[in-house]
């Protein structure tokens, strides 16, 4: 459980070892039910694998606010990054835990995501990086692949 009593479906686990082990996914986007009480899927690369795909799910994410409206929202997201290596020394891929909290979403959705995240990383054994991400510049590929590499990657 985390700090802010929402637990992990166990549909979140099976999905990131379908991603991880069976290379099912490239990617699986988890949120917060409705009433923040369970982390669950949102969705997979079932429904694309492009990246563009993934980035524009996250940059078009809503919360329901107190009042029941939305507004932008907070996600998770686990992402198989695949690179080159700038030295031309191969191929490689990180399985990269992405926190999506853009600077215009609502604080109350934020503040649960914030406290949430430890309990879903918890769950998810054998991730390599994460990246806080706040603004669509920091989930441009060039930027996340460069992130994930330590600069290492021919981009």
């Amino acid at each position: 459980m985390s700090q802010s009593g929402a637990t992990v479906n166990q549909e979140c686990v099976t999905a990131y070892n379908d991603l991880k082990l069976n290379k099912k996914y490239t990617y699986v986007i988890f949120k917060l039910s409705d009433d923040n009480k369970e982390i669950v899927v949102e969705s997979t690369s079932e429904d694309g694998p492009e990246y563009d795909n993934f980035r524009e799910k996250l940059l078009n994410a809503q919360s329901k606010t107190k009042t029941g409206a939305l507004s932008k929202g907070p996600r998770y997201a686990v992402y198989d990054v695949q690179y080159d290596l700038a030295s031309g020394e191969g191929t490689r891929n990180k399985i990269t835990f992405i926190a999506w909290s853009p600077d215009d979403a609502g604080i109350l959705a934020k503040m649960v995501y914030a406290s949430s995240k430890e309990a879903l990383k918890r769950a998810l054994p054998g991730i390599a990086a994460e990246v806080q991400a706040n603004d669509a510049d920091d989930i441009e590929w060039s930027s996340l692949v460069k992130t994930v590499s330590k600069g290492t990657a021919a981009v």
